[in-house]
C-alpha cells in the first residue's frame, strides 16, 4: 500500500511537470515494482528439527509466526500452504518479496526461500537380478518377500485398478502404520486401498500456486486425486513392490510373470508430481510428503524424481528431496533416488547427499533382435519393439541430394522426402542425436510420405520405444547403417523385408549402464562419490495407466534411472524385512559393497556413449546391484547423525544452518575437517597433491570371530598403504577403525583413475570403489 500511494504522489508531480519521455519511463518502472511488490508467491519457511513432541502446537506457531507479519490469523490462514510439523518444522505460504524478507529475520527462522519445481526422470529384471521366485535359496524368500515393510512412493500417483496392486493372501495392515488413504477424483478411498496399497495421499497445493492455472488446461488430463494420469507413478509403484501377474508382455515381447522387487511388501503412494509438462513436482510439496510420510511409519522412500544442473546446495529447501531425506534418514529411513537422465556428460548426477541412495541406470541380459533382410539374401540384426506383419520385400532407398551437401536430405531429424520416390518403401536415414523425438519424428515424416518403414542409423542404445500406430520403426548403429546405404548404391533396384522383433535372453547380452544414465563426479562435493549403484532401468515393463499413450493391456515397457530407483527400493525392502535393525547407511553399505563390477555373466560392464567404455565408478558407483549378496556383506561402513554433521562441517555450511537442519546446537571445528573422513563405502579424491591420509570405520556384521586383510588394486601411478592392514574382530570388538594412506607418483595434473579396496576373509569380499585424481597444480582453492 504505501508504495502504491507514493506511486500516486509522483503521479501528481508529473502532471506538474512537461510530460517527458524519461519521466514516462520512471513511472513505467515504478509501477512494474508495485506490480511485483503485490505478486505473491509460496515461499518455504524452514525452521528445522521441531520443537514440540505435539504437532498441533508446532502447527500453531507456524500460523502465529505467520499471522504476526500479514496482520491476523484469518489472513494467515488463507495464505498458509502447508505445515510442516512431523518430520521437521517449517511451513510453505504465499507471500510478498517483502513479507518474506520480514519473516526472514524473525527468531528461529533458518531460511525462508522460494517454491521451486522437480521433473520426472523417466519381466526379466529380477532374475536377472538373481531373485527368481523358482530359486529357494535367495533373500526373495528369506526375507518373506518384504511382508511387513512399507515402501512409500513420492510420485505421479497410482492406478489402483492395476492387477499389479492385488492384495490376494495378503494377511492384516502392519500395525506401525499409521497413515491414511485420501478420496478425491474418481479415487474411493474405500474401494481404492486395500491390503496392498494400504495409504495413498496427494499434495498439489504447492504446484497450483505456481502453475496459476487450474490442472486440466495444459491439455493433459489430470485428477485432483491419488489417482495416476501419467503413468509413470503406477509404473514406478509396481517395480518397486507390485504383486505377482502372469502372462503379462508388451505387444507379445517380454512375455512372463511381472511383480516387483518386493512383492508382499506394502505400498504407500504419495502423489507430488502432476501431469503437467511431462511430468512437474513441487518442493513445498515434495517436502511435505515427506513430513507426512515420516509420521505415517514407512521404511523406505522411493523418489523416481530431480532438478536441474546446477543443484541446490544439501541445505537449500528448494532441493526439497535433500532436506526432506535427511530428516527421513535420521529417522531409520531408507531414501532411493534416480541419479538423472543427463548423460552420459560428466558430473550431471543428482540427488548427491551422502545420506540418500542414488541410483543409476543400467541393461539387462534381454534384447530385442530386429531382422533387416537386404535383396542379396544378407540378414543383419538391428533393434526395435515392432510387433506387427513384416513388411514383405518392399523398395529401400536413402534420400540422396546433389551438390555440395548430398547427404542432408537422409538426415533423420530433417528429412528432405518426395512422396513418389518414398511411397511403399523403407527410408533408411541417419542421424547424430540419440533423443527419441528424433525416430518419432523421421517415423512420422516417412509414414507422411507413404512410406511403409523406417531405417534409423545412429549411435548404438538399448533405450527402445514403439513407433505410433505398430509403424516399423528399427535402430541400427552406423556400421549396418553403412552397409545397408552402400547395398542401396551398389543395386539398381534395392528392396529389403523388416521382420517383427523377437526377444532374447541370456548370458550373451552384455550389461552396460544406459546412454541416458548421469555420471559423476558429483558437482556439489566431487569427494562424495554419486552415483551409489546401478540397477536394471532400460526396456523395464511394469504396471502403467491406460492413459498412458504407450501403455498395451495396462503395461508399458520404459526406460530411465526412474525405472532403475525402484528396483532398488524394492531390495531396500528386502533387505529391512531381513535385517529390521540396519541403518539407512548399513543397508547403503551392504549394496555398495557387494555390487557386481562385472554383470552377473561374469563379462565386464561397459557405460554407453561417444565412445563405449569400460564402466567405471562415475558411471555406476559400486556397480550393478547384488541383492543377494547384499543380504551377508560381512562388514559395513555405517554412518548416523554425527557423521553427517561431519560431512555438513566439511563442506563448508555454517554452525547456524547446520544446528537448524539437526536440531541440535552444533560447533563446526575451527579447523575445517576432511571430507575424506566421512565414512562411506569408497573413497574418492579429487585433488590428491603429494600425500594424504584418511580414516575410515567399518562394523562386523557376520560371523564374530572374523579376520579381515585387505586386497588392494591401486588406480594408475597411486601408492596406497593401510593401518592396521589386517582386522581381527571377536565378540568384544565389533567396530574397528583404520587409515589409508594414499600417496601419487605423478608429476602432473591427471584424470581420475580407479581402483579397489577390499577387505576378505576368505568367505566375504567388501570392496569400496577407489576413485583418485592428481593435481599438482589447482584448478581450485579448497581449505581442507
Amino acid at each position: 500500500m504505501s508504495l502504491f500511494l507514493s506511486i500516486q504522489r509522483r503521479k501528481h508531480l508529473r502532471d506538474s511537470m512537461s510530460n517527458s519521455t524519461p519521466f514516462f519511463v520512471l513511472f513505467c518502472l515504478l509501477f512494474a515494482l508495485a506490480q511485483a511488490e503485490a505478486r505473491t508467491n509460496v515461499h518455504i519457511v524452514y525452521l528445522g528439527e521441531r520443537q514440540h513432541n505435539d504437532p498441533e502446537l508446532v502447527r500453531d506457531s507456524h500460523h502465529d509466526m505467520l499471522a504476526s507479519i500479514v496482520g491476523s490469523k484469518e489472513v494467515a490462514s488463507e495464505l498458509m500452504v502447508y505445515s510442516y510439523k512431523h518430520g521437521f518444522s517449517g511451513f510453505a505460504a504465499k507471500l510478498t518479496e517483502s513479507q518474506a524478507q520480514r519473516i526472514a529475520e524473525l527468531p528461529g527462522v533458518l531460511r525462508v526461500i522460494p517454491n521451486s519445481l522437480h521433473q520426472l526422470q523417466t519381466t526379466r529384471s529380477w532374475d536377472y537380478l538373481g531373485l527368481s521366485f523358482q530359486s529357494p535359496k535367495n533373500i526373495l524368500h528369506s526375507s518373506n518377500m518384504g511382508d511387513g515393510v512399507i515402501i512409500g512412493v513420492l510420485d505421479t500417483g497410482i492406478w489402483p485398478e492395476s492387477k499389479s496392486f492385488n492384495d490376494e493372501g495378503f494377511g492384516p495392515i502392519p500395525s506401525q502404520w499409521k497413515g491414511v488413504c485420501e478420496s478425491g477424483q474418481q479415487f474411493n478411498s474405500t474401494m481404492h486401498c486395500n491390503r496392498k496399497v494400504i495409504g495413498a495421499r496427494w499434495f498439489v497445493d504447492g504446484f497450483l500456486a505456481e502453475y496459476g492455472q487450474p490442472l486440466n488446461t495444459s491439455g493433459n488430463q489430470e485428477f485432483l486425486s491419488p489417482r495416476d494420469a501419467n503413468g509413470h507413478g503406477t509404473h514406478t509403484s509396481s517395480t518397486a513392490g507390485g504383486s505377482f501377474v502372469g502372462n503379462v508382455s508388451y505387444k507379445g515381447l517380454a512375455l512372463g510373470t511381472v511383480r516387483g522387487g518386493a512383492p508382499h511388501a506394502r505400498l504407500a503412494i504419495y502423489k507430488v508430481c502432476w501431469n503437467v509438462l511431462g511430468g512437474q513436482c513441487s518442493s513445498a510439496d515434495i517436502l511435505k510428503a515427506f513430513d507426512e510420510a515420516i509420521n505415517d511409519g514407512v521404511h523406505v522412500l522411493s523418489l523416481s524424481i530431480g532438478s536441474s544442473i546446477p543443484l541446490f546446495s544439501d541445505i537449500d529447501e528448494r532441493d526439497g528431496i535433500a532436506t526432506g531425506s535427511f530428516h527421513a534418514v535420521a529417522k531409520g529411513i531408507t531414501v532411493v533416488c534416480g541419479a538423472s537422465n543427463d548423460g552420459p556428460q560428466a558430473q550431471t548426477v543428482q540427488n548427491t547427499a551422502p545420506w540418500i541412495l542414488t541410483v543409476a541406470a543400467s541393461t539387462m541380459d534381454r534384447a530385442f533382435p530386429t531382422p533387416i533382410t537386404l535383396g542379396n539374401n544378407k540378414t543383419l540384426l538391428g533393434q526395435a519393439l515392432f510387433t506387427g506383419k513384416e513388411t514383405g520385400f518392399s523398395g529401400l532407398v536413402y534420400p540422396d541430394v546433389s551438390g555440395l551437401a548430398p547427404n542432408s536430405a537422409g538426415q533423420c531429424e530433417a528429412l528432405s522426402l518426395d512422396q513418389t520416390s518414398v511411397a511403399g518403401k523403407v527410408v533408411l536415414c541417419f542421424t547424430s542425436t540419440v533423443r527419441r523425438a528424433t525416430i518419432i519424428s523421421a517415423s512420422s515424416d516417412v509414414q507422411a510420405a507413404g512410406g511403409v518403414g523406417v531405417i534409423i542409423a545412429k549411435n548404438p542404445g538399448d533405450n527402445l520405444a514403439a513407433c505410433s500406430n505398430d509403424f516399423p520403426c528399427v535402430e541400427v548403429d552406423y556400421e549396418i547403417g553403412t552397409r545397408i546405404l552402400y547395398y542401396i548404391r551398389s543395386t539398381r533396384l534395392p528392396v529389403v523385408n523388416l521382420s517383427p522383433s523377437k526377444t532374447f535372453v541370456g548370458e550373451a547380452v552384455l550389461a552396460k549402464v544406459a546412454y541416458f544414465s548421469s555420471r559423476g563426479p558429483n558437482s556439489i562435493a566431487p569427494a562424495i562419490l554419486k552415483p551409489d549403484i546401478t540397477a536394471p532401468g532400460v526396456n523395464i515393463l511394469a504396471a502403467t495407466g491406460p492413459l498412458n499413450r504407450v501403455m498395451d493391456g495396462g503395461y508399458a515397457m520404459l526406460s530411465g534411472t526412474s525405472m532403475a530407483t525402484p528396483h532398488v527400493s524394492g531390495v531396500v525392502a528386502l533387505l529391512k524385512a531381513l535385517h529390521p535393525d540396519w541403518s539407512p547407511a548399513a543397508i547403503k553399505s551392504a549394496l555398495v559393497t557387494t555390487a557386481w563390477r562385472n554383470g552377473p555373466s561374469g563379462l565386464p560392464i561397459f557405460a554407453e556413449g561417444f565412445p563405449k567404455k569400460l564402466a567405471d565408478p562415475f558411471d555406476f558407483g559400486g556397480g550393478i546391484v547384488n541383492p543377494n549378496g547384499a543380504t551377508d556383506p560381512g562388514l559395513v561402513y555405517d554412518m548416523g547423525a554425527t557423521e553427517h554433521v561431519h560431512y555438513l562441517c566439511a563442506v563448508g555450511y555454517n554452525n547456524s544452518a547446520i544446528s537448524q537442519l539437526t536440531g541440535q546446537s552444533i560447533v563446526c571445528p575451527s579447523e575445517r575437517p576432511s571430507i575424506l573422513d566421512v565414512n562411506l563405502p569408497s573413497i574418492t579424491i579429487p585433488n590428491l597433491r603429494n600425500s594424504t591420509t584418511l580414516t575410515r570405520t567399518v562394523t562386523n556384521v557376520g560371523a564374530p570371530e572374523s579376520i579381515y586383510r585387505v586386497v588392494i588394486q591401486p588406480p594408475i601411478g597411486v601408492v596406497i598403504t593401510l593401518n592396521p592392514d589386517v582386522l581381527v574382530f571377536n565378540s568384544m570388538t565389533k567396530s574397528i577403525t583404520f587409515k589409508v594412506t594414499v600417496s601419487s607418483t605423478h608429476h602432473v595434473n591427471t584424470g581420475y583413475y580407479f581402483g579397489s579396496l577390499t577387505w576378505t576373509d576368505g568367505v566375504h569380499e567388501v570392496r569400496s570403489p577407489l576413485s583418485v585424481r592428481t593435481e599438482i597444480i589447482q584448478s581450485y582453492v579448497d581449505d581442507n
